[in-house]
C-alpha cells in the first residue's frame, strides 16, 4: 500500500462510520419514565445529597471511580512535535481506548489550550473532581516535570505523566531481568544514554531506585554529553551530569554494560556495539526507528540482550503494559497519588511474569512453539492474559502498605476474579488471531476477487502481512477494481478460470475431479464444466497445493459454495460429518456456537463429534474449551427426543474423550451463570468454570442463536468456521463486511497453519 493509500485509510478510519474513536455509553435502565425520573430529577437530588455529606460517596453513586481524564496540551504530541491541542485529541482518544480495552478504565480526553505552566495546572485542578485519576500525556519538558509535580501536591488523586513514567517501568522490568540474564549488579553496570527528555530522565530516576549509581552514567542529549559546564541544564538533568568528559556517543560506549536510547533513529554503529563489554544490554526505543537495526545490532554481537519500542522484533518495551493496569489498581483501592512504591510494585511484577511459564494463548498468538524466560523473552507480552490480573494487585497492595489507599481489598482472590471479568468484552481473541497469522502467512484464494468490498478485504490481508492473497474473477475487472483501491501489489496472482490463460490449469484440475468422481455420476465433460466455475476452481487449487486456504461465499448462498468444497476436499481420518462453528466475541467474553451452518438435525453421536471438533476449533485459538451441550432442558428433566439426544452425547464424550471438559444438557442461562449453576447443580462437571463453547441440538437452534446474538448486540461474529475439512476452506455469509471477511481469512490462514503443523507431526511419527 503507498503512503497516500495509508494516510486515506487513517483518515478514513477515524471519520467513518462516526468521526472519533470512543463515545459514552448509558450503564443504567432508560426505557422507561420512572427509570428517567431516577436517572434525572427528581430521583437524582438523592444521591447529590448523600455526597454532600460525604464526598467519599461520589464513589459509590458516580463513575468518579472508574474514570480517567487524559490531559494534553499537543506540545510534544508523537514524533509530532508541537501541533496544538486540536491536533493532540485523535492521539489522546487512542490512549482513551487502550485504558478501556486492556484494563476497563473509562476516559475523558481533555485538549487544554495553554502553554503556560500555572494556567494549565489550574485548569486541571478545578476539573478534578470529575475524575479518580489523572493521566498526562505528550507535554513538552521541562513544562511536564513541573505540572506533574506541582498536580500531584495539589490534587488527592492520582496523576501519571505517562510518557515519562510509563517507558520507564516497562524498561525498568525488562533491565532487572536482562541484568540477571547477564549476571551483572545494577550498582556496578556501566549505562550509555541517548536522549535527556522527560521519558530518559523519568527511566534514569527509577534505575537509581533499583540501586544504579549517577556515577556510572553517561546521558547524552542532541548537544552532546551532559556535564556541569554547560548552561543549559535543567534541575531535572543535574544529577545526571558525568564527570567523565566524553567527546563522542561513540567513545562513551568503550565498555559500557547498558545502552539506553530514547532519542532518535540510527545514531548507534555496529561498531559501538562491539565495542561495549560482555553480554551488552541494548534497550534501542526510538520510534519508530531505533537508534540501531534490530538486526544490525544482533549481528554485531552474538551475546547482546536487546529491546526495542517495536513489535516485530522481541522484548518490545511498551507502554501498554503499565498504564492501564497502574491505574487499574490506583483506582480499586481510591489511592490519593501513583508514588514510587506503586511505581517499583509495577515493575516488579512485569519481571517476575516474565519468568514464569507462559500461557499457550501467548505462544499461539506470537507463532512461539515455547516462550521462555531468556534473552529473547524479557518482559511480557502486551497480549498475555495475566497481566489484568498480575499487575493491578500488586500496585493495589503496595499503595495500601504505603499509605495512599483510601479502600482496603480483603478478598484479593476475588479481585482477581473481578478483573478477569473486566476483560469479558475485550476483542482480544481477534487481535490475536491476526497476530498468529501474520507469523505465518499463507496463500489464500479469494474466489470473489471482482467484487470491491472482497478485493478491500484481500487488500488488507496482504497490507497487514496476513497472507499472500490470489485473486480469482474476471482480470480487467480486478485490475480496475485494484487501481481504485490503491492496491498495486505486485506479489498478488490474479486467476480468472474462464480465461484461455488457465486452459492449462483448467484441464489438469477437471481430470483430477473426474477421476475422484468418475464413479459418482461425474463425466469428464461436467468436470470441465465446473471447473469453470470459481468455486470449484479455488477448492481444487486448495486441494492439489497450489493454495494453502480458501474464502468465498460473498456473493452467493451458502449451500451453492459448500457443495463443491465437499465434492473436491475431504474429511478429516475419522470425521463423520463436518460441521461449523461461530466466535462470538460478547459481553461476557469470547462464546463459541455450533454447528451453526450444516446439520440440520444431528444424531447424538453427530453432536459428540462436532463438540469434539469444536474443542479442536477453540484450542487452536488459544484457549481451553469449557462446552456446554445445551438443551431446553436441565440434566434429565425431560424425556423428549431432542433433550435426550444430548444427554446421549454428553454420555458418550465422557466415555471417549474424557479429557473434554463437558456436561449437559443445560438450559443456556445456567449454562452461562455460574452463580445459577452451582446453586443448582453442584454436582456438574462444569462446576466452578466459565463456559466458553455452546453445542447446541440442532441447526436452527444454533443458527438463530449467534444471528440474534450478533444483531440485537451489534457483537462481532468470527464464521462460520469449517470443521472436519482435511484441507482450509471457508465459506463466509452472504454479503458480509469487509471486516468479517477479513476475520475470516485469519481463520483460515491459521487454520491452514495448524493443518500443515499436524501433518508434518504425523510426518516425523511415521
Amino acid at each position: 500500500m503507498s503512503k497516500e493509500s495509508k494516510r486515506r485509510e487513517a483518515l478514513v478510519y477515524h471519520a467513518k462510520p462516526t468521526p472519533g474513536k470512543i463515545k459514552v455509553v448509558p450503564t443504567k435502565k432508560y426505557s422507561s419514565q420512572r427509570d428517567l425520573a431516577l436517572a434525572y430529577s427528581p430521583g437524582v437530588a438523592e444521591p447529590c445529597l448523600e455526597i454532600e455529606k460525604d464526598k467519599e460517596n461520589v464513589y459509590r453513586y458516580t463513575t468518579k471511580g472508574n474514570l480517567v481524564a487524559v490531559i494534553s496540551n499537543g506540545t510534544a504530541v508523537l514524533g509530532l512535535g508541537d501541533i496544538g491541542p486540536e491536533a493532540s485529541k485523535p492521539v489522546m482518544e487512542g490512549k482513551g481506548l487502550l485504558f478501556k480495552i486492556f484494563a476497563d478504565i473509562d476516559v475523558f480526553d481533555i485538549e487544554v489550550d495553554t502553554k503556560d505552566v500555572d494556567a494549565f495546572v489550574e485548569t486541571v485542578k478545578n476539573i478534578a473532581p470529575t475524575f479518580g485519576g489523572i493521566n498526562l500525556e505528550d507535554i513538552k519538558a521541562p513544562e511536564a516535570f513541573e505540572i506533574e509535580r506541582r498536580l500531584k501536591e495539589e490534587l488527592d488523586i492520582p496523576v501519571m505523566h505517562d510518557d515519562q513514567h510509563g517507558t520507564a517501568i516497562i524498561s525498568a522490568a525488562a533491565l532487572i531481568n536482562a541484568l540477571e540474564l547477564a549476571d551483572k549488579k545494577i550498582e556496578d553496570v556501566k549505562f550509555v544514554v541517548s536522549g535527556a527528555g522527560s521519558a530518559a530522565i523519568a527511566c534514569l530516576n527509577l534505575y537509581l531506585l533499583l540501586g544504579a549509581k549517577p556515577e556510572n552514567m553517561s546521558v547524552f542529549d542532541s548537544n552532546g554529553l551532559l556535564h556541569s559546564e554547560r548552561g543549559d541544564i535543567t534541575i531535572q538533568q543535574e544529577k545526571f551530569c558525568s564527570k567523565k568528559m566524553y567527546g563522542s556517543l561513540a567513545e562513551a560506549f568503550v565498555n559500557a554494560d547498558v545502552f539506553l536510547g530514547l532519542s532518535v533513529g540510527n545514531i548507534v554503529s555496529p561498531e559501538m556495539i562491539k565495542s561495549m563489554a560482555n553480554d551488552p544490554i541494548v534497550f534501542a526505543m526510538a520510534n519508530p526507528n531505533p537508534e540501531i537495526d534490530y538486526d544490525l545490532a544482533i549481528s554485531a554481537r552474538k551475546d547482546i540482550i536487546m529491546a526495542t519500542g517495536r513489535s516485530d522484533h522481541p522484548n518490545q518495551v511498551n507502554n501498554v503494559l503499565g498504564f492501564p493496569f497502574i491505574f487499574r489498581g490506583a483506582l480499586d483501592v481510591r489511592a490519593t497519588k501513583i508514588n514510587e512504591e506503586m511505581k517499583m510494585a509495577a515493575v516488579k511484577s512485569l519481571a517476575k511474569l516474565a519468568k514464569e511459564p507462559v500461557p499457550e494463548q501467548v505462544n499461539i498468538a506470537y507463532g512461539e512453539t515455547r516462550l521462555n524466560f531468556g534473552r529473547d523473552y524479557i518482559i511480557p507480552k502486551p497480549f498475555d492474559p495475566r497481566l489484568i490480573a498480575q499487575v493491578p494487585p500488586a500496585v493495589a497492595k503496595a499503595a495500601i502498605k504505603s499509605g495512599v489507599a483510601r479502600k482496603e481489598i480483603l478478598d484479593w482472590q476475588k479481585y482477581e476474579d473481578e478483573l478477569y471479568d473486566r476483560m469479558g468484552n475485550d476483542n482480544k481473541v481477534t487481535r490475536l488471531l491476526h497476530n498468529r497469522a501474520k507469523m505465518n502467512p499463507k496463500r489464500i484464494v479469494f474466489a470473489e476477487a471482482d467484487h470491491l468490498d472482497v478485493l478491500k478485504a484481500a487488500q488488507i490481508v496482504h497490507d497487514e502481512g496476513m497472507g499472500i492473497p490470489i485473486l480469482l474473477g474476471r482480470r480487467e475487472v480486478i485490475k480496475e477494481l485494484m487501481i481504485e483501491l490503491d492496491f498495486d501489489s505486485e506479489e498478488v496472482t490474479i486467476i480468472d478460470p474462464k480465461s484461455d490463460e488457465e486452459k492449462g490449469h483448467l484441464e489438469n484440475y477437471a481430470n483430477q475431479f473426474w477421476k475422484a468422481r468418475q464413479r459418482k455420476g461425474v463425466t469428464l465433460y461436467d468436470a470441465q464444466k465446473l471447473l469453470r466455475e470459481r468455486n470449484y476452481f479455488a477448492a481444487m487449487m486448495v486441494q492439489l497445493g497450489d493454495a494453502d486456504a480458501m474464502l468465498s461465499g460473498y456473493s452467493r448462498a451458502y449451500p451453492t459454495v459448500v457443495k463443491p468444497i465437499l465434492e473436491i476436499i475431504g474429511k478429516l481420518k475419522g470425521v463423520i460429518k463436518v460441521a461449523t462453528c461461530n466466535l462470538m466475541n460478547t459481553s461476557k467474553g469470547p462464546i463459541f456456537i455450533s454447528d451453526t451452518s450444516i446439520n440440520i438435525d444431528p444424531t447424538a453421536k453427530d453432536l459428540a463429534k462436532i463438540a469434539q471438533m469444536t474443542n479442536h476449533t477453540v484450542k487452536m485459538f488459544g484457549m481451553e474449551a469449557i462446552i456446554a451441550m445445551v438443551s431446553y432442558a436441565n440434566f434429565g428433566s425431560s424425556k423428549d427426543a431432542h433433550s435426550t439426544k444430548v444427554r446421549e452425547a454428553v454420555d458418550l464424550l465422557h466415555k471417549v474423550a474424557p479429557d473434554v471438559i463437558v456436561d449437559g444438557e443445560l438450559q443456556v442461562d445456567f449454562a452461562l451463570n455460574r452463580k445459577m449453576r452451582e446453586e443448582k447443580f453442584p454436582f456438574s462437571k462444569l462446576s466452578n468454570r466459565k463456559v466458553n463453547t455452546l453445542i447446541y441440538p440442532t441447526l436452527d437452534s444454533a443458527n438463530g442463536t449467534y444471528k440474534l446474538i450478533k444483531e440485537l448486540t451489534g457483537e462481532d461474529s468470527i464464521g462460520p468456521i469449517m470443521m472436519g475439512l482435511e484441507k482450509p476452506a471457508h465459506v463466509i455469509q452472504l454479503g458480509a463486511s469487509v471486516e468479517e471477511m477479513v476475520n475470516m481469512a485469519a481463520v483460515a490462514i491459521v487454520d491452514a497453519q495448524d493443518k500443515q503443523k499436524r501433518q508434518q507431526m504425523k510426518l516425523e511419527i511415521q
